[in-house]
């Protein structure tokens, strides 16, 4: 036999620390060492594979809250889904291109301007972008293997290889031979400071709208006659249209107004007491908005109303004569799009800068200006602000109006508008001519996909979110004019006379056709593929590259084909591994990488890029805001491991709402309080085996004692709810789970088997066996989500190689007794509520009370744990009743003001359920309605009984506890030798006793206590392992044991 409390650790991973973080570093080194995830990966070679897509990150910035809780995400599945079984595959990708590669660049390298890059040349930005954006390759490794997630890195993918880009290349041409690639002119979202226009779904990113002072202007179109063939109402000729604007800069660009057929409009003449200028004015605007002019126009009158209908037709005046001659323009148009929202009503019409300008412009046959170039400055087509960029003009161009007698209020506004999610300044709207993909052919096969064959968490944003998004998705434009990305592969004739155009899929074509076989397909070497065009029979013209790059956001959407250089090799490990099983990001990422992968995959393959997606919230600081470094709102990542650990912060992201959609607020406590609701339990479960044993315990399930055959039942229960939430990728009610038995585990079995324990294994094999069965199984449980205490519990007890080369648990394995854990967890609710009676009145639990009564229907089937009850509430008499309302009762109150907005119509519901009674209360507190949940806040509750401040509800039963406080100086004396007993006991572990060891007591006690610890001093002595044991009174002994009690032992 081994000595007692030397048994475990068989093998021991703590460095001799008890300190976590400590243990992990050890972790981590045997990891490594031993190449465990290698080894997993092995042992499942040949079983069937589960497939996950690993989002690329950019590698030109550190990581940051957002990567660790994705991170998080991106180990717990793969890991849970090797021990089931599956081969997981798990390579990490790097994201080369585009914007955020340029701009790094540009910052270290100190460029400001696009012409800067121009001069030093494309060959030397383009590599200082190579080798610049893996800068921080090292610590992105040393993060992501320090947080314990487990990804190939040697085998991993960067958008910038050759390969990648090859399939890239592939993908563009197989769209545009589809028909789903056009080139176009179109108003897009401009960035004027990074030369380059975007795609819509990158206005719909995080931080791209961001709120901004404008002035908002109403100016004055004089109304100068009617349009050859048009059915306006001449009457109106005379009076002054009034449209609305918050881009000033675009006024200069005006060709036309809009008003809608179906609004009538009011036709008002302003009062003598009007704004300067516009006294006793015919003015024309929307009927429903001119009591918001009320001011402007001071005692007015309306003369007369029309259907917008009769004002297209109408000309005006232009606001200013740089286009006056401009065919076709200067007319009031119809446009169904106009609504009365805000403004007049009328909307001025500037085709070059505003999408829907430019459809009804072109409607009415006008064509469309551009004098703004590709700064955002105004070019010499608008002399008197040519050079300014359009925002610093707005102030010139109000002046001018001011000046000129046209505007009728100037007011400034704070509104949401776009921003460049890279450079953060504002955009503009502006016609380019791009690249797109046409998404709007097959836009209702993705929503049908979609809708189908996508399985999403949160359910709500598969036909909300990114559904919505869906349903209105318009063409993508794929180009950019920059300079590092992969390049659009489109050559084209240098001379009209002679047009021709070829688009390349593969290097093989280009080899074909140019002779050479590119080693890069980076500028500036793709763009020296030149030749002569094989349609000009002069052979003067030439075949060039278009200059464009593709938007990056195209090339992580390749990323399911391009990592395998599809369809150039492994053409049938994608065709069997498409669309994958899992994906997450957060859920911003519907308008990003999830929606670029949907786009993708339906056109090219007619299938979904995924099966299931987690779509979590946003990670926020301590104050609820964004992260901020300046702010410091949020503890550093990197002082967090080193204080609590990666599996603190695991558990803390987790298990939180995040996963279900919602935000988290950081704060240093939700971490460290992840270290008491999971860890530690643990932990402290195995310490506690580990002290006791004094042989190995063997693996059962054969135990007949109530409170093992119920702890393993409960790890059943665990076993298959935990199973059935990490299936689903449920991970927070997986965390749920495990929170809930690890209370059970300590403050419940463990706690109620103190004494088979103290008595040895020798004794209580069955005790021993059990618990070893549980910390073995649910090591092997919270692998997935604590990898590294989980492995230096489970190695501890078993000695085997690795938890994460074991199997997950199945749950029937272990013993079912539904009936045993209801009743048994209704046990642990009774005697909760009297614990807190007691706590309410300040009672120590060592000071027992005459009597509990448990009023719950159907009492009787907790007698058989009576005995239990009165030990753990140290009372001396249990009475059961069915009579629940003898003891009182809760009245619950739904508050419909708080929980309306969550449940919505459901809360109509949770009232009537509460009024008729049909709820119960659970043990975290909330309130089940008709399966309603109700949580704090939403809800209040009223204690009705005889002796309220004696009685308390049983958590999740309808009944309560009525704990009967009286004490008398026979149960003080008992209470008072319980606390001597604790007392000799922290003596004993203070003299470095071993559990098992006799020992002899001599104990002083006050002369009016004597008579109380020669009452008990048999109890007493039994507890502490005495041998003999004598009482004394008022002497100074050496070890303090509780006030005025002191004790000398020693060795029996």
């Amino acid at each position: 036999m081994a000595e007692i409390g030397k048994v475990y650790p068989k093998v021991d991973m703590t460095g001799g620390s008890s300190r976590f973080p400590d243990m992990e570093r050890e972790v981590l080194k045997f990891w490594e060492e031993d190449a465990t995830f290698l080894a997993s990966l092995d042992n499942r070679k040949d079983n069937e594979e589960f497939v996950f897509y690993d989002g690329p990150p950019f590698a030109n910035g550190l990581p940051h809250y957002g990567h660790l809780l994705t991170g998080y995400v991106k180990d717990i599945i793969p890991r849970y889904r090797t021990m089931q079984g599956n081969n997981v595959g798990r390579v990490f990708g790097w994201d080369c291109h585009g914007l955020p590669a340029e701009l790094e660049a540009e910052k270290q390298l100190g460029i400001t301007d696009k012409g800067e890059i121009e001069s030093m040349g494309l060959e030397k930005f383009n590599e200082y972008c190579a080798t610049s954006v893996l800068q921080y390759t090292e610590e992105w490794k040393e993060y992501v293997t320090q947080q314990a997630r487990w990804v190939d890195f040697d085998n991993g993918y960067k958008t910038m290889d050759l390969d990648f880009m090859e399939s890239v290349m592939w993908a563009f041409k197989t769209l545009y031979d589809k028909g789903l690639i056009y080139q176009g002119f179109r108003v897009l979202p401009y960035s004027w400071a990074e030369h380059t226009p975007l795609s819509n779904q990158e206005t719909r990113l995080d931080d791209s709208y961001k709120m901004r002072q404008d002035p908002a202007l109403t100016v004055t179109f004089p109304i100068t006659g009617v349009k050859e063939g048009s059915s306006a109402n001449p009457e109106l000729v005379g009076a002054q249209a009034l449209a609305w604007t918050t881009t000033p800069w675009t006024l200069p660009s005006n060709l036309a107004l809009a008003v809608n057929p179906a609004v009538n409009y009011a036709l008002v003449e302003a009062g003598h007491d009007a704004v300067a200028g516009f006294a006793s004015q015919r003015l024309l605007l929307a009927e429903g908005l001119v009591s918001g002019f009320a001011k402007e126009l001071g005692e007015y009158q309306v003369l007369s109303v029309h259907p917008g209908a009769e004002l297209v037709g109408l000309t005006y005046t232009p606001i200013f004569d740089y286009f006056k001659d401009f065919p076709n323009a200067f007319q009031i148009i119809g446009a169904d799009y106009v609504t009365t929202e805000d403004g007049t009503g009328i909307v001025h019409q500037a085709p070059a800068f505003g999408e829907d300008d430019m459809i009804s412009c072109q409607a009415a046959g006008i064509d469309l200006v551009v004098p703004v170039d590709m700064d955002g400055k105004f070019t010499s087509l608008v002399p008197d602000y040519e050079g300014q960029l359009v925002f610093d003009a707005n102030k010139d161009i109000i002046k001018d109006l001011k000046a000129a007698g046209r505007v009728v209020r100037h007011q400034t506004i704070e509104h949401s508008y776009p921003h460049s999610w890279r450079s953060g300044q504002p955009l503009i709207y502006m016609a380019l001519p791009s690249w797109f993909v046409a998404v709007t052919k097959f836009r209702d096969r993705m929503v049908e996909l979609n809708h189908n064959e996508i399985e999403w968490m949160p359910a709500h944003i598969r036909d909300g979110q990114f559904g919505k998004w869906l349903e209105g998705a318009r063409d993508w434009n794929i180009s950019r004019n920059r300079y590092w990305g992969s390049p659009i592969p489109v050559w084209v004739s240098d001379d009209e006379n002679y047009p021709r155009v070829d688009v390349y899929g593969s290097l093989d074509e280009l080899e074909r056709d140019f002779g050479v076989r590119p080693t890069s397909l980076h500028r500036p070497y793709i763009d020296e593929l030149v030749r002569p065009n094989p349609d000009d029979p002069t052979g003067k013209s030439m075949m060039r590259r278009v200059p464009e790059v593709l938007d990056c956001w195209f090339e992580s959407g390749s990323m399911p084909f391009a990592q395998k250089h599809y369809p150039f090799e492994n053409k049938e490990w994608f065709d069997t591994h498409s669309p994958a099983d899992f994906i997450v990001e957060y859920s911003g990422q519907s308008r990003g990488w999830f929606y670029t992968l949907h786009v993708l995959a339906t056109s090219l393959f007619d299938r979904p890029a995924f099966k299931k997606v987690v779509a979590h919230g946003i990670v926020l600081g301590d104050d609820g805001l964004k992260m901020s470094k300046s702010k410091g709102n949020y503890p550093n990542v990197k002082e967090v491991f080193e204080r609590d650990g990666a599996d603190a912060m695991r558990w803390f992201l987790m298990s939180s709402p995040i996963l279900r959609g919602g935000n988290l607020i950081v704060t240093e406590q939700g971490i460290r309080e992840g270290v008491r609701q999971a860890l530690l339990p643990m932990w402290n479960a195995y310490s506690f085996l580990q002290l006791y044993s004094s042989k190995p315990a063997q693996w059962s399930v054969d135990s007949t004692d109530v409170l093992d055959r119920y702890i393993l039942a409960k790890l059943h229960d665990l076993v298959a709810k935990v199973t059935e939430a990490l299936d689903d990728t449920d991970i927070a009610k997986a965390c749920d789970e495990v929170r809930w038995f690890c209370e059970s585990l300590t403050n419940w079995y463990v706690r109620r088997s103190r004494e088979r324990f103290w008595a040895g294994d020798e004794l209580h094999p069955e005790a021993f066996n059990t618990l070893y069965t549980v910390l073995e199984t649910l090591t092997r449980v919270t692998a997935p989500l604590l990898p590294m205490i989980s492995e230096v519990i489970w190695r501890g007890l078993t000695g085997g190689r690795s938890v994460h080369l074991a199997d997950f648990p199945k749950a029937t394995d272990f013993p079912v007794d539904d009936e045993l854990v209801v009743a048994m967890d209704e046990t642990s609710g009774v005697c909760s509520a009297a614990s807190s009676v007691r706590k309410a009145h300040k009672l120590r639990n060592r000071l027992p009370l005459p009597q509990l009564t448990v009023a719950v229907a159907q009492s009787k089937r907790l007698s058989p744990f009576v005995d239990i009850i009165r030990d753990e509430v140290n009372v001396k008499n249990v009475v059961l009743t069915d009579d629940v309302d003898s003891v009182g009762r809760f009245e619950v109150v739904v508050n419909a003001k708080k929980a309306g907005p969550r449940l919505g119509g459901d809360v109509q519901r949770a009232i009537k359920a509460v009024k008729a009674g049909n709820y119960t209360v659970c043990t975290d507190g909330t309130i089940s309605a008709d399966g309603i949940t109700l949580l704090e806040g939403e809800f209040t509750e009223r204690l009705v009984a005889a002796d309220p401040q004696s009685t308390a509800q049983i958590p999740c039963a309808d009944g309560l506890v009525l704990l009967d406080t009286t004490t008398t100086e026979e149960l003080e004396a008992e209470g008072w030798a319980n606390d001597v007993i604790r007392g000799l006991q922290d003596a004993r572990k203070a003299q470095n006793f071993e559990v098992s060891d006799r020992i002899t007591v001599t104990l002083s006690v006050p002369a009016d206590k004597e008579s109380w610890a020669k009452r008990h001093q048999e109890t007493i002595a039994r507890e502490v392992l005495a041998t003999s044991f004598e009482v004394v009174s008022d002497q100074a002994l050496d070890l303090p044991v509780i006030t005025d009690v002191s004790a000398a032992m020693a060795k029996a």
